[in-house]
């Protein structure tokens, strides 16, 4: 999980640098947060195998990081 909060970091920081298009936060929140925790909690779920468990940790925590890091953002830009 760890390693998946870093690498949401690193993704987070990448996306805002190349991202121009103007984004509703609402919508920035629902794809940064929602598109890796669903997908993370379904390969949690229907696991058969640990790999597939520590995949699905993974994209959990890389939406946290990816989060974690456009909230960063924002208030270091003061918005």
């Amino acid at each position: 999980m760890l390693v998946g909060a870093a690498v949401g970091v690193l993704i987070g920081i990448g996306m805002t640098l190349l991202a121009t298009v103007p984004l509703r936060p609402d919508a920035a929140i629902a794809l940064v947060l929602g598109a890796p925790s669903v997908a993370g909690l379904v390969l949690v779920f229907v696991s058969s195998r640990r790999w597939v468990t520590a995949l699905g940790a993974f994209l959990l925590a890389l939406g946290l990081g990816w989060f974690g890091a456009l909230a960063a953002i924002q208030v270091v830009a003061g918005v």
